[in-house]
């Protein structure tokens, strides 16, 4: 069986240190829950990251 080329992962926020989970794959542009600042932004494949990538959430 194939595994799904997506995942969610957690990132950690630039400005204010917040961990948030999100999907790897967005197709909205994320923001942060505290802060407002831009953690993702969609590309048309994978989204371009903005904060630091912690983990792969499995």
């Amino acid at each position: 069986m194939q595994k799904p080329k997506s995942k969610f992962i957690k990132v950690r926020c630039n400005d204010c240190e917040n961990e948030q989970v999100i999907f790897d794959k967005c197709s909205t542009t994320i923001l942060c829950h505290i802060c407002g600042s831009k953690l993702a932004t969609p590309s048309g494949g994978k989204a371009k990251i903005k904060g630091k990538i912690l983990e792969t959430v499995e």
